[in-house]
């Protein structure tokens, strides 16, 4: 393969799911408020797509290693799980306007989807790794699935002050290490193949984690349990059905 042109490839997919974040303050360009219901269906689809892509990427590894993949994903809740706890400690912030409480919700909200995006990130890159229909799957997933995650960090920065444009900005800033992180993930899983079951195991173990961990408990508080179970499950049919095409 050619070096410039799949590392290229890489990080410009990479960005993309980047960008992608920012769309999500798209609404408040109109409005300053956003029914909280409807961040909940985007969050119940955001979850249906991981858990989906969390599944091709976890069968794709176990076909070449059970045990490096099972490795894997103990390392990616272990790590994501690390850093959500030590940022949760953090407080006394303050962030351009907000202070105190406010400015504290904010940079949790801002620094664990910072954090995260490293994982998704390496996702991106590992799932290249394994070929380029895996890695447009991943890379599908995870844009749409930062969509909602701009939302919900635009609903905690605009009531509390902050401008539609700079809400959008932290959104697209917390997902930046997106396509910092893809190129090295890429290059490291196709010099050292043995360790790709490692890295896809580790991406759909962090994927799994956030869905549990975020998503869905932030879903199931605004919207009835059987609408988000229902939206999740079709999305997650949705994705399987998408792999199967691809």
């Amino acid at each position: 393969m050619n070096f410039d042109t799949n590392g290229w490839t890489v990080f410009w997919a990479a960005l993309v799911t980047a960008l992608a974040t920012g769309l999500g303050a798209l609404p408040f360009l109109i409005t300053r408020s956003v029914n909280r219901k409807w961040l909940a269906v985007a969050n119940a689809i955001a979850a249906g797509l991981m858990l989906g892509a969390s599944h091709g990427l976890i069968s794709e590894a176990f076909h070449t290693s059970e045990l490096r993949t099972l490795i894997g994903i103990i390392v990616g809740v272990a790590f994501i799980a690390f850093f959500r706890r030590i940022l949760g400690n953090q407080t006394e912030l303050s962030v351009g306007q907000l202070r105190g409480a406010d400015a504290s919700k904010a940079l949790l909200i801002v620094g664990v989807m910072t954090l995260h995006s490293f994982t998704e990130g390496v996702g991106v890159g590992v799932s290249f790794g394994g070929g380029r229909e895996l890695g447009l799957l991943i890379t599908i997933a995870i844009a749409v699935h930062n969509i909602p995650e701009g939302l919900a960090i635009s609903l905690v920065l605009v009531p509390r002050g902050a401008s539609a444009w700079r809400a959008g900005w932290w959104s697209i800033f917390s997902s930046l290490p997106q396509p910092l992180m893809a190129v090295p993930a890429y290059l490291f899983v196709i010099y050292f193949q043995p360790l790709l079951p490692f890295g896809l195991g580790l991406a759909g173990g962090a994927m799994i984690w956030m869905v549990i961990s975020e998503l869905l408990p932030d879903a199931f508080e605004e919207a009835s349990s059987s609408l988000i179970a229902s939206v999740t499950t079709l999305a997650f049919a949705g994705m399987l059905a998408f792999q199967a095409w691809l």
